[in-house]
């Protein structure tokens, strides 16, 4: 049986007697195996399994522990008990009540949030403070449903966004017009699922658990912690470890485990220390940076392991690229299998480097909680530029290519490579090049389907003399291609450029040439400023002139990338084959685990490397300030560092040559004895 299994500690908590219970967990120490144990305690005392409730952080987690059970309980037993996310549990119990409610996705109702907002005139209002945009509004308001309990909209912005004072009436407005919209049509969204699941809780729906379970009980929000009151179970069981809670930015409330002896003063608190993970000289290096945390609990960890530990190891390296290049390196030469390795990262800037670096050396990878640098617009713009050119059978590439052509789109670029491949009589190639000017009309007349709107547009073919007035090449003025008529003079001049670079590069035969051609040719220049303009658009839609200075720079830093990893190449097509046609592979399923920390919750590997441990990226400074916390930052740390099993590097390197920044060691360095006094660190900090 499952109890059988546990150690003392973990037996005594899985076998308490129904109440206040709840768990100190500690990294490592089999909450897990806790918890199951918990729920058979419970079902060999003839608790019922339909009056279990199990509450997890995700459904994964919910069903491999209900999967462990089924390995000692009927699984017409198990599957009985009610386990799942918040979510998932509300869903169930509001479907029964109400059939026909509609769960939307986020983005769907944040888009009804915007048409109301649009409805209002800011701009009239005498007020020196620009309002906040739709869509950082609706984050607001999600933000207040998740950690709000007493206060209405209007009460909490003034409170918490004073500047915003003189909105205040208007932001409620907004929402409570979104609210009864949304209620009209039956719409829910995840917010929804727990607050309406709450207030029935009141009236309507009976639920009759016996014990309610929570894991993960320190990334529990306000509204989560109001529903389990709601619910008020004659037992709880709560397992939870503070060290590791790193959700505040999603509205975790550290206050409902730091607080739960004093809200239930009959409660039994129970501390799991036994470490089965990591070796002694990691787990104390993690306990040395998180002392610096205040104690909720008293915490005290045992080390089972017995092996030889290998102490975790400080790289410094004296610019950004070489940490990214020397630790692929690093990893190429380990016999650890690539699945079990993990670099982690605070931020996902960190993590274009390594992944670019590991690409370079054919070293497989998958990248968890953010976008592979692969798939960067301005990257993917790049490649798909670089693929066409050798290859120009590549319609998916052309068609992304002149999407960013002002008014075509990609029903018309395709429309323009069929006409390019009639004019080269079966070559795009000779189409661009050399196109045959006697063909009048390139285009296919496509037939008229009314009934699913498919109509014949290109009737009306246009002269190409109407761009006489363009500084044109003569083969682009002179082609039949521009009669299409939804060219304009800013997408003919894009298909000139276009034209124009073909023509530079189109016998280029190494890499390195090649990307440079592209990311000095005005098309491309074109591409990433319509890019970084995005980018920097404020909440009023004006570009903020930093922002998007900023935003070429980290465009300009990927560029030095791909041409970083030119250099082990000769050849065009090798290059692609490695660099694009490989992306996939590379970046799902098997490889090097690339995370953010976020990501890498819950999760242990063999060998860890933490990158870019710089004061500003990690503690990132700025998260702290805007309602983090250091010690959220140092709890950050110390879920990276307790990831490994065996082995742990933590990297940081001392210039970033593209921005031409310094960097000094981070805050978590010189706590966790690695930068060995305190006079050496701040006069590091000094020369930042």
């Amino acid at each position: 049986m499952p109890l059988s299994l546990l150690n003392e500690e973990q037996l005594n908590a899985a076998t308490a007697k129904f109440g206040h219970n709840i768990v100190i967990a500690s990294a490592g120490t089999g909450k897990t195996s806790t918890i199951v144990g918990r729920i058979a305690s419970l079902l060999e005392s003839q608790v019922a399994p339909q009056e279990i409730l199990l509450l997890t952080f995700t459904n994964k987690a919910a069903t491999e522990m209900v999967e462990r059970l089924t390995r000692f309980f009927p699984k017409d037993v198990t599957e009985k008990i009610e386990a799942g996310t918040f979510h998932a549990i509300c869903y169930k119990l509001l479907k029964k009540h109400n059939p026909d409610l509609l769960l939307k996705q986020q983005t769907e109702l944040k888009t009804l949030f915007r048409s109301i907002y649009e409805k209002r005139e800011f701009k009239k209002l005498n007020c020196k403070i620009a309002e906040y945009s739709a869509n950082y509004l609706y984050d607001i308001y999600s933000f207040y449903q998740n950690t709000e309990l007493k206060l209405g909209f209007a009460d909490w912005i003034c409170e918490n966004y004073p500047d915003h004072e003189f909105f205040c009436d208007i932001y409620e407005d907004i929402s409570h017009e979104y609210e009864l919209t949304k209620e009209s049509y039956g719409y829910i969204n995840f917010n929804d699922l727990l607050i309406k699941t709450r207030d029935l809780l009141s009236t309507d729906i009976f639920v009759n658990f016996k014990e309610v379970l929570v894991d993960e009980y320190q990334d529990t929000n306000s509204l989560q912690g109001s529903l389990i009151d709601k619910m008020n179970p004659s037992s709880l069981f709560c397992v939870g470890d503070y060290d590791q809670s790193i959700f505040a930015f999603n509205g975790a409330n550290i206050n409902l485990i730091g607080t739960f002896s004093k809200k239930f003063p009959d409660s039994k608190v129970f501390s799991l220390k036994k470490n089965y993970r990591s070796t002694a000289l990691i787990l104390s290096l993690a306990d040395r940076v998180i002392k610096f945390n205040d104690r909720i609990y008293p915490k005290e960890l045992i080390v089972v392991r017995k092996d030889d530990p290998i102490s975790p190891s400080l790289l410094e390296f004296n610019e950004l690229f070489e940490q990214y290049s020397k630790v692929s390196l690093m990893i190429k030469s380990s016999p650890t299998k690539h699945e079990d390795v993990a670099v982690i990262f605070r931020n996902n800037a960190s993590a274009d480097g390594i992944e670019a670096s590991l690409r370079e050396l054919g070293i497989p990878c998958k990248r968890k909680g953010g976008k592979s640098f692969f798939d960067a617009k301005e990257v993917k713009v790049l490649f798909d530029i670089y693929s066409f050119f050798v290859n120009t059978k590549d319609l998916m590439a052309f068609i992304h290519i002149f999407e960013y052509a002002k008014g075509l789109g990609s029903a018309t670029a395709k429309d323009i490579f069929e006409a390019l491949k009639r004019l080269g009589h079966g070559s795009v190639y000779d189409g661009i090049l050399h196109p045959d000017t006697t063909i009048a009309n390139p285009f296919e007349k496509r037939k008229v389907y009314y009934q699913l709107a498919l109509f014949d547009d290109l009737v009306n073919l246009e002269s190409e003399s109407k761009f006489s007035h363009l500084d044109l090449d003569r083969k682009i003025s002179e082609s039949p291609i521009l009669k299409h008529p939804k060219f304009t003079d800013e997408s003919v001049q894009f298909f000139n450029d276009f034209y124009l670079l073909y023509k530079r590069i189109n016998r280029i035969k190494k890499p390195i040439s090649m990307v440079e051609a592209i990311s000095e040719s005005n098309i491309y220049k074109y591409i990433i400023d319509i890019l970084a303009t995005k980018r920097a658009l404020d909440i009023n839609k004006k570009v903020n002139a930093e922002a998007k200075e900023r935003a070429l720079v980290n465009i300009q830093r990927k560029i030095v990338l791909i041409k970083d990893l030119t250099k082990n190449y000769s050849d065009n097509q090798r290059f692609l084959n490695a660099m694009v046609l490989g992306s996939n592979e590379l970046t799902k399923g098997e490889g090097v685990n690339l995370l953010t920390i976020h990501a890498s919750k819950g999760l242990e590997f063999k060998d860890v490397y933490i990158l870019d441990l710089m004061d500003g990226r990690f503690p990132n400074r700025k998260l702290a300030a805007k309602g983090g916390s250091i010690d959220e930052e140092r709890r950050l740390f110390y879920v990276a560092v307790t990831r490994a099993r065996d082995r742990l590097w933590l990297s940081y390197a001392k210039l970033d040559k593209v921005k031409k920044l310094r960097f000094a060691p981070s805050l978590f360095l010189y706590e966790a004895g690695l930068i060995n006094n305190q006079a050496e660190y701040r006069k590091l900090l000094k020369e930042k």
